[in-house]
C-alpha cells in the first residue's frame, strides 16, 4: 500500500492507487462518527478521486454544510479529529484544514452560497467519464511538477488554464447529459 503525505509547498506526483480510496473511506467512516449529528455531506475530490489519476499524495475531502452560522463547532469538532485549521487559505468562501505532517489530508468545508462544491464535483466527475481529458490534465500535471517541484503556488498557477479549459468543457458535458435525460 502507498503511503500518503506530502511535504508543505512540495510537488510530488505518484501514480494512482487503489489504497487512496480505501484511505479515503476509512477516513470518511472517523469524521462521521466525530461529526455526528451534524448534517452535512463529504466527498472525495481531486486527483486521488480519480482512478488512474497520478497525484500528490495527499487525499482532499470536502464537507458542505448547511451555513457557516455554527462555524466555530465545526472547527472545534475538527481540530479534534487532528485537523488543523487554516482559515479561508486564498479561497473565499471555503475553509481550510490540514491533517498530517507531513500532510496526508486536506479538508474543505463550504456551504451551497459557493460554487466550489459543485465544481470539485463536477471536475472530478468529468475526468473520471472522460479518459482523454484525464490523460491531457494528467499529462500537464507531470510536466508542471518536474518544473514546480519545489513550489507549489507556481505550480497549481501554472495549471489553472488547463483547468479553465476542461472546466468549460465539463460544463458543456453535464448540459449534453442533462439534455439525454431529460428525452
Amino acid at each position: 500500500m502507498r503511503a500518503i503525505g506530502l511535504k508543505t509547498g512540495e510537488v510530488r506526483l505518484t501514480p494512482h492507487s487503489p489504497a487512496w480510496r480505501r484511505k479515503f473511506s476509512a477516513e470518511k467512516l472517523r469524521l462521521k462518527a466525530l461529526l455526528q449529528p451534524r448534517h452535512y455531506t463529504l466527498e472525495h475530490i481531486g486527483s486521488t478521486a480519480v482512478p488512474g489519476l497520478d497525484a500528490k499524495p495527499i487525499l482532499d475531502i470536502a464537507i458542505l454544510i448547511p451555513s457557516f452560522r455554527s462555524l466555530p463547532r465545526w472547527i472545534q469538532a475538527l481540530e479534534s479529529a487532528g485537523y488543523l485549521y487554516k482559515g479561508e487559505y486564498g479561497l473565499p468562501g471555503r475553509h481550510f484544514f490540514t491533517r498530517g505532517n507531513p500532510v496526508t489530508h486536506h479538508l474543505h468545508l463550504v456551504t451551497p452560497e459557493t460554487p466550489h462544491w459543485a465544481d470539485w464535483l463536477l471536475f472530478r466527475d468529468y475526468l473520471r467519464a472522460t479518459p482523454a481529458a484525464a490523460r491531457q490534465y494528467n499529462q500537464t500535471k507531470k510536466r508542471l511538477a518536474r518544473r514546480f517541484a519545489a513550489n507549489r503556488e507556481a505550480y497549481t498557477r501554472a495549471k489553472t488554464p488547463l483547468v479553465t479549459k476542461l472546466m468549460r468543457a465539463a460544463v458543456q458535458w453535464q448540459t449534453q447529459a442533462n439534455k439525454k435525460s431529460k428525452k
